[in-house]
């Protein structure tokens, strides 16, 4: 269970600054950073400033109260660590769409576009991913505020969330029982009324073509008490993937954002630092541009993979529908086939056992019919199938 003790998180949790450089070991295997592949050796300082160009959220403190007059809520310290790494990677994603995936922070940055995106996450009401908005959607589907959240809830409250900011332009698709269904993927994110000419042998035909950006999020349990083994390198394997954006997950009792991995280590960007709310705006002054330097983490954290919590959320973008597909190939051919016991599986169509309220609710949320869908084996399921900590929100 997602549970923190409320005492002596500042001082257990405190970022650790640049005089003890241990973030990334010197070696010679490869360092994967959200699908990047660096080399210790050669190029640490393009690791950190990779890093440090990440979104980092954490905990606030003295906002304005959670759930209007008579409310305490006023920081989130002790029970909003899982709400800041849902944010951390909807921020990424929002920073890979507009920004590119390879765009870089300084603490000179003023881009109009990354402020935009900054300000979508700040403490206040108003802000479509504050933790005022995660939180109040949670309560609104039976998590009330103050609650700890497991990855699979955080991601069913921001799949909610970003249909109602219509300048994010990205659609979120939460992954099922395990299974992650391709067809009904490509429903979701065509654009209806969009068509373009595509051959069919020698006839051409009409088909579904504009593609809405997509944050594919597979929330897994993977052990009961810890990990199990035969999952660590189907684990480790997600990280390598182009389209990754890392996992949503922890160590027991705590909440963390990997970010990737080294040999049989996971980095990781931790929330569990408290500090004052305030707004980066335009960044024009001194006290601004400080600000901004609090969502930027100098130095990112490593463990053993074994010390995960099992309770993850694999986490991918997929900009076009080229990227979707080329996902599913190395899914497939990487993560199932290669594996005793796969992470997850993967359908072309929803399994027969699936309930037929299940079936109303997924054919809801996608709408028309697209064609173009693709075919895949429908592989045995051979993985625990524990749903502890996942609570469908509707």
């Amino acid at each position: 269970m997602w549970i923190e003790k409320v005492f002596g998180m500042d001082s257990l949790f405190t970022q650790n600054v640049c005089e003890d450089l241990e973030d990334i070991p010197q070696t010679e295997e490869p360092v994967w950073i959200l699908g990047r592949k660096y080399n210790a050796m050669k190029e640490l300082d393009v690791i950190r400033a990779s890093i440090e160009s990440k979104l980092w959220f954490t905990y606030r403190k003295n906002f304005v109260p959670i759930g209007g007059v008579g409310s305490t809520f006023t920081s989130d310290k002790g029970w909003g660590c899982m709400l800041r790494c849902g944010q951390m990677v909807l921020g990424q994603a929002l920073v890979s769409l507009h920004l590119g995936r390879d765009w870089t922070w300084t603490p000179e940055t003023k881009d109009s576009t990354y402020l935009k995106i900054l300000s979508r996450f700040e403490d206040r009401r108003a802000a479509p991913f504050s933790i005022h908005q995660i939180a109040l959607m949670g309560a609104s589907e039976g998590k009330e505020v103050g609650q700890w959240f497991g990855p699979n809830t955080v991601a069913q409250v921001l799949k909610k969330l970003v249909v109602y900011d219509e300048w994010s332009s990205i659609t979120i698709h939460v992954a099922l029982d395990n299974t992650l269904i391709v067809n009904d993927v490509l429903r979701q994110c065509k654009v209806e009324g969009a068509t373009t000419a595509e051959a069919d042998g020698d006839v051409p035909l009409k088909a579904p073509s504009q593609w809405k950006p997509l944050l594919l999020l597979i929330p897994l349990r993977l052990g009961l008490s810890e990990i199990n083994p035969v999952y660590i390198n189907g684990l480790k394997t997600s990280f390598q993937f182009p389209q990754s954006l890392g996992v949503i997950g922890g160590k027991p009792n705590l909440a963390l954002y990997f970010i990737g991995c080294v040999g049989d280590e996971v980095i990781f960007l931790d929330p569990h630092t408290t500090q004052k709310t305030g707004s980066v705006d335009q960044k024009v002054d001194e006290e601004e541009v400080d600000f901004d330097t609090t969502y930027h983490c100098k130095v990112a954290s490593r463990i053993a993979i074994t010390g995960m919590d099992p309770s993850v959320a694999l986490c991918f973008f997929c900009e076009t529908e080229k990227d979707f597909k080329s996902l599913c190939r190395s899914m497939q051919e990487k993560l199932i086939e290669s594996e005793k016991q796969p992470l997850f599986e993967l359908c072309a169509e929803r399994p027969a056992h699936w309930s037929p309220a299940e079936d109303v609710m997924v054919a809801e949320a996608l709408g028309a019919a697209a064609s173009n869908l693709l075919e895949f084996e429908h592989l045995d399921r051979q993985y625990d199938t524990s749903d502890e900590e996942f609570e469908l929100l509707g």
